[in-house]
């Protein structure tokens, strides 16, 4: 049944993807035209979810202004949580994810063409993206990051440890608060193993309250990074400990 479940899943994704491209290809062709091409990538989440029988439990504890950019900062256990934070973050926002995406035939083209790409092997690289990303704060478009430099965890739902400093240096740099949120079902749903299998769960997050970042230093990158930890972690353990006390008993 899983196996036919994962068909079922990857069919409606890919179908979904490729009947909205023409529509996002048209929309990547200007700059002012991408907020629309973001959209669409929302849009293709909001109907490929329902349709894979996932239902969203989404706790946001804290009230985001619409045109204030942030820093959205999440842990990362699943290929999964690229849509879902499609679907979760209401803002208009680029991901900064790792160039490989780019081979894969029109997805890449438009992550390409939408988000901001990084070799994280490479200082250049990383040097390269953090600037794009400071500039896009400043156009005032949001970020998402996964602070963990990719899917690392070898037990979910414990995190890699520590974050990588570069969402923290860029809210810093542009003043703007960043925003905590813990996934906590992502890696039960499409866990990051092979072969690949689908898992009917419900997703369920927390997006937490805003960090304010005005008035902080870049002496002030380590300390936000942990409490930006600290606060995904906890929520991450007050959801998973309990769970894990009662099969042990």
């Amino acid at each position: 049944m899983k196996v036919i479940y994962t068909i079922w899943c990857f069919f409606w994704l890919i179908l979904i993807f490729l009947l909205l491209f023409p529509f996002t290809y048209i929309c990547l062709q200007r700059k002012e035209w991408k907020l629309y091409a973001h959209r669409i990538n929302r849009l293709w989440g909001q109907l490929f979810f329902p349709l894979a029988g996932i239902r969203f439990e989404i706790e946001y504890r804290g009230q985001l202004a619409p045109k204030q950019a942030y820093v959205f900062c999440a842990n990362h256990f699943s290929y999964l949580d690229i849509a879902v934070m499609g679907v979760i973050v209401e803002h208009y926002f680029a991901f900064v994810g790792k160039a490989d995406v780019k081979d894969i035939p029109l997805f890449g083209y438009m992550f390409q063409h939408l988000h901001i790409q990084v070799k994280r092997e490479s200082t250049q690289s990383r040097v390269s993206s953090l600037n794009r990303a400071i500039k896009t704060l400043a156009q005032g478009r949001s970020i998402v990051v996964f602070p963990e430099g990719g899917i690392k965890a070898k037990q979910p739902p414990q995190m890699h440890q520590p974050f990588m400093d570069g969402a923290f240096k860029m809210a810093i740099q542009q003043q703007v608060p960043i925003v905590p949120i813990s996934l906590l079902t992502n890696y039960k749903i499409l866990p990051d193993v092979h072969p690949i299998r689908m898992h009917r769960f419900p997703m369920q997050a927390i997006v937490h309250e805003a960090i304010p970042t005005v008035g902080l230093t870049p002496q002030d990158v380590v300390s936000l990074r942990d409490k930006c930890y600290g606060v995904i972690d906890d929520e991450l353990k007050k959801h998973h400990l309990p769970q894990q006390k009662g099969s042990k008993e």
